[in-house]
């Protein structure tokens, strides 16, 4: 199925909280790459993984109308008032119709990508979207690059024991690349972080991510 797919929009949600609190979303971020792209990823002289050039991004700041967690703020940055602040507006058509474009201008078939998606960011973007009585088309696949990893780890048959936070996109990014990224918990910062750590072995995770399709992702609440 993965080589079908013309383009793959790596996907990344900051929010109020954790799934049990009925998070609302605060930032989103979207960064389409071609399939051509991620099979054949540029390197520089030493030979270091290189972002690729052609990317489109879409990047926004969302007020959620809902306080933010003490740790969701610690973590992200972001707190209410500064979104107040900065006069952003809360999840609604005109957003939702901004992503929709966004997806629609990219060559299709598209399939979405996020670290944890299945359990994290697709439930949540379909909570938000159907709350204003939208949705995204039912064909648009979904992979959860999170599954895609830990599969591909079971695959090689490694003797090393699990380590906490070994599969987390820090975690990897370190392992691949022996240093820590430059953001994290940054809607963008995370997304590219995970077309970095995507690009390292991307024939082998596409050949193993589980892909479903949009109209499968069940709403968070």
């Amino acid at each position: 199925m993965g080589s079908l797919v013309k383009t793959f929009i790596f996907l990344d949600l900051e929010a109020t909280g954790l799934n049990w609190t009925l998070p609302k979303i605060t930032e989103l971020c979207l960064v389409a790459v071609h399939a051509s792209s991620l099979r054949s990823p540029t390197t520089n002289d030493p030979g270091e993984i290189q972002l690729p050039r052609v990317l489109d991004k879409l990047c926004l700041c969302v007020n959620p109308v809902k306080p933010l967690t003490p740790k969701a703020s610690e973590i992200t940055g972001l707190d209410n008032e500064l979104l107040r602040s900065c006069e952003k507006e809360k999840f609604d058509l005109s957003l939702i119709k901004i992503i929709l474009e966004f997806i629609n201008r990219q060559a299709q078939p598209v399939c979405l990508v996020a670290h944890n998606g299945f359990k994290y960011d697709f439930p949540l973007l379909k909570t938000e979207l159907l709350q204003q009585n939208y949705d995204l088309p039912s064909s648009i696949l979904c992979v959860d690059s999170l599954q895609a990893f830990q599969t591909l780890h079971r695959k090689r048959k490694l003797r090393s024991q699990r380590r906490k936070g070994q599969f987390t996109l820090k975690g990897i990014y370190q392992e691949f690349f022996g240093k820590e990224p430059n953001i994290s918990h940054y809607a963008e910062g995370d997304v590219l972080t995970l077309i970095l750590i995507f690009l390292y072995k991307a024939d082998r995770l596409l050949e193993v991510a589980d892909y479903k399709k949009w109209e499968d992702i069940k709403k968070m609440y």
